[in-house]
């Protein structure tokens, strides 16, 4: 039997830890993942692609709008322009719009694809700490590279 003081040390230890896990819930409002209508897409299959297979695809676009708004806009803000919460992903592709050589810019894209389709899947974490949550139980391929789609219309740099 524990002795009530150890008791009352865990009872507070407890509502300690709820108090600051649903303040961090909170400063992040609603984050659970919403899931994505993507019927009227292709189908992509099981195998991840490297690249966006939706570039400049209109009804991936529409449909990567409505996903990044319901899943994305939270933290990386409304039309892609970030508040400082996190990264501002219109500028995701900046480097790759500098290159001059064709060859050089086309495999700087398709890394700029593999980081993002990567990122969203696994999220990101450092020093333990959750930055980015992974979507991949929640987001399929066809969704992932819809809200890429969405995300190259909004570049700051047009490729």
């Amino acid at each position: 039997m524990l002795a009530p003081t150890s008791r009352l040390a865990r009872h507070a230890l407890a509502g300690l830890l709820t108090a600051l896990l649903a303040g961090a819930a909170c400063a992040h409002g609603d984050v659970t993942p919403q899931a994505v209508d993507t019927k009227d897409l292709p189908t992509l299959g099981a195998d991840w692609r490297g690249e966006n297979p939706y570039r400049a695809h209109q009804g991936a676009v529409k449909v990567g709008t409505s996903a990044y708004n319901q899943n994305c806009a939270r933290c990386h803000g409304l039309e892609a322009v970030s508040g400082g919460i996190a990264p501002d992903l219109r500028r995701l592709d900046n480097d790759c719009a500098t290159q001059k050589d064709e060859k050089k810019k086309a495999a700087c894209v398709k890394e700029m694809d593999e980081f993002f389709a990567t990122t969203v899947r696994r999220g990101r974490t450092r020093n333990g700490a959750v930055y980015m949550p992974p979507f991949e139980a929640v987001l399929n391929q066809e969704a992932v590279w819809a809200i890429k789609a969405y995300l190259e219309t909004r570049r700051e740099k047009p490729l």
